[in-house]
């Protein structure tokens, strides 16, 4: 026991120095560690706030690009409803011209066929005012309404023409009533019932101007009886033929010559087929 203490008494001395310096180089080593590691730490922070500015400027990043495909997707969808809007304006615009076609179409059909009614009615006025003219020039016919309707003629007695010869008829309670007539002439009665029977107002009319004409031709034969000559007699009786078959030959349209025998006055152009009173 006593000779290993005395020999770790005689190796202390020896080994202090070691001992010194691996604790002087220890301790140089725990500094340089501690050095190593505030060095680190450092690092570390600077690291840190490099990936919390990383981290913000990948926030900020992602955020922009998701305002941008925000954006993007909002205006995608102003593309697309524009696209539809031009499409559906297409499609009216398409749909008005093929309108407008249609119209124009018709309203060019619609055109053509006033212009030929107006034509077919400028026709017929014309007709009209021609067989009024035929009637009043040839015929010495006029028609006015009063309390009835009276139809007057001249050219009927062959020495004076402008004796008028007339008549006045009423249309009332789907009746005809003859009022008056100058000169009176036979059967009156039995025609104003045949022309209530008939509504044949045009032959009526007719019937009363030969009725008038064969008085006017009895009146004239019974005048000149007794200073007239056979011959003359002859020429008057051929003269009134003549007057009625140029009645007679008259060629314009029925439907004219019924307008002209209208219950107004003599230039109405309006065809009825009952005159009313």
């Amino acid at each position: 026991m006593e000779s290993r203490r005395l020999i770790c008494d005689t190796e202390i001395p020896t080994l202090q120095p070691k001992l010194d310096a691996f604790s002087d180089s220890y301790r140089k080593s725990l500094r340089a560690i501690s050095r190593e590691t505030a060095q680190y730490q450092a690092k570390i922070e600077e690291a840190k706030d490099e990936l919390r500015e990383a981290e913000d400027d990948f926030v900020k990043s992602q955020r922009a690009k998701t305002r941008k495909e925000a954006k993007h997707m909002e205006l995608m969808g102003a593309i697309a409803s524009a696209k539809t809007r031009v499409e559906d304006l297409k499609s009216s615009i398409v749909e008005k011209r093929t309108k407008n076609s249609e119209y124009a179409k018709f309203l060019s059909q619609h055109s053509l066929a006033s212009q030929g009614t107006v034509n077919e009615s400028t026709e017929q006025k014309d007709e009209i005012q021609e067989a009024i003219l035929w009637y009043n020039t040839v015929l010495g016919f006029h028609v006015e309404g009063r309390d009835g309707v009276k139809f007057t003629f001249k050219n009927i007695n062959i020495t004076n023409p402008k004796v008028e010869c007339f008549f006045t008829i009423r249309h009332e309670n789907d009746a005809y009533t003859l009022l008056n007539c100058e000169p009176s002439v036979k059967g009156t009665k039995e025609m104003i019932h045949q022309l209530n029977t008939t509504n044949g107002l045009y032959k009526f009319v007719g019937v009363m101007r030969r009725k008038f004409q064969e008085a006017a031709t009895q009146d004239l034969s019974i005048s000149s009886f007794s200073s007239d000559s056979p011959t003359k007699k002859n020429e008057n009786k051929v003269q009134a033929s003549e007057g009625d078959r140029s009645f007679k030959k008259q060629t314009l349209k029925r439907e004219a010559i019924s307008a002209a025998l209208s219950p107004g006055s003599a230039s109405s152009v309006r065809q009825s087929p009952r005159l009313k009173a």
